[in-house]
């Protein structure tokens, strides 16, 4: 029987069906930053972890150079394929794939370099931020310092109003979407620049819960109707060129229980809380939004999403 943390890793998105993996090797978004980083952070010789396999391609990636990879995968069919897979690419031999909880797995040894690719939007669902965490205590316990380096090193989380379409050839539904960053949505206007809500650096301490109240002007006249949230992962930082080597997540964006009129110069109040690996409808739950007029009127109060 699945213990609790397993089924909630099966609710949360831990055990994805073999074709979402497909389209994740098929993101070139993803992959190439992923592929440059990893080329950048394993040195020759180097000892590397991967926590959360999957296909195996960023343990494959880092076998190019590294004299072993230990590829942690929780799901025991995608450690089938992930061994498969890497039985017909050159340098799979230096990869070990190990069926194990990324909660509680150590390697055997130090490692030079952990990779972690447990992402989401807004570090949702997904169980990354909880993983290093408890993956750096235990290794300290262990080894001792240093650390390893993590890739991705740091992630940064920004949210903007939108006014947002919601109209599907006549019907009518304000639901959760999800939008390529390359791509122009004409029913979707910027109401204003995003805000940094949070930065992570993998390399320091990070507390699991993530609560925000900021302020922004309103460029145009509309109706602010949702909320976009923006992940940006920093992969790797690039001393020598004083550069990094990023990956831009899709954009999340949140519908609002009930839409905002607003004017050009108006302020915008918004406010949420939630937890590293929650589900989304706990960010939903929590989003609070009012304009604050600049003429002497009472705030525009808006429930908090039902």
């Amino acid at each position: 029987m699945l213990n609790e943390r397993e089924i909630e890793s099966c609710y949360l998105g831990q055990f994805i069906p073999l074709h979402y993996h497909h389209n994740m090797l098929m993101d070139q978004n993803r992959m190439h930053p992923f592929k440059s980083a990893i080329a950048y952070a394993v040195k020759p010789g180097a000892k590397v972890l991967e926590l959360g396999g999957g296909t195996g391609v960023l343990s494959w990636f880092a076998a190019s150079q590294a004299s072993k990879v230990y590829c942690v995968e929780f799901n025991p069919d995608m450690v089938r394929e992930a061994r498969k897979f890497l039985a017909l690419n050159p340098n799979g031999d230096k990869v070990e794939v190990i069926h194990a909880d990324a909660f509680e797995y150590l390697p055997p040894e130090p490692v030079d370099v952990v990779i972690c690719e447990m992402l989401h939007v807004g570090m949702l669902r997904e169980k990354q931020v909880e993983v290093i965490e408890s993956f750096k205590r235990r290794y300290l316990e262990r080894f001792g310092g240093p650390l390893p380096i993590f890739l991705p090193e740091a992630v940064i989380m920004a949210v903007q109003p939108l006014q947002q379409e919601y109209d599907f050839e006549g019907f009518y539904a304000p639901i959760v979407q999800f939008q390529e960053t390359t791509v122009i949505y004409p029913g979707t206007v910027e109401m204003a620049p995003p805000a940094v809500y949070s930065i992570i650096d993998f390399n320091q301490p990070n507390e699991l819960v993530y609560s925000w109240q900021g302020k922004f002007v309103v460029e145009r006249n509309g109706e602010i109707n949702a909320m976009r949230f923006v992940t940006k992962n920093i992969l790797q930082v690039v001393q020598e060129r004083s550069s990094t080597i990023d990956w831009l997540m899709g954009y999340m964006t949140l519908p609002l229980a009930t839409p905002i009129k607003a004017r050009e110069g108006d302020v915008l109040q918004v406010s949420f809380q939630y937890r590293a690996g929650g589900a989304i409808p706990s960010l939903q739950a929590s989003l609070q939004a009012e304009v604050l007029y600049e003429a002497a009127l009472q705030p525009q109060r808006v429930a908090a999403f039902a």
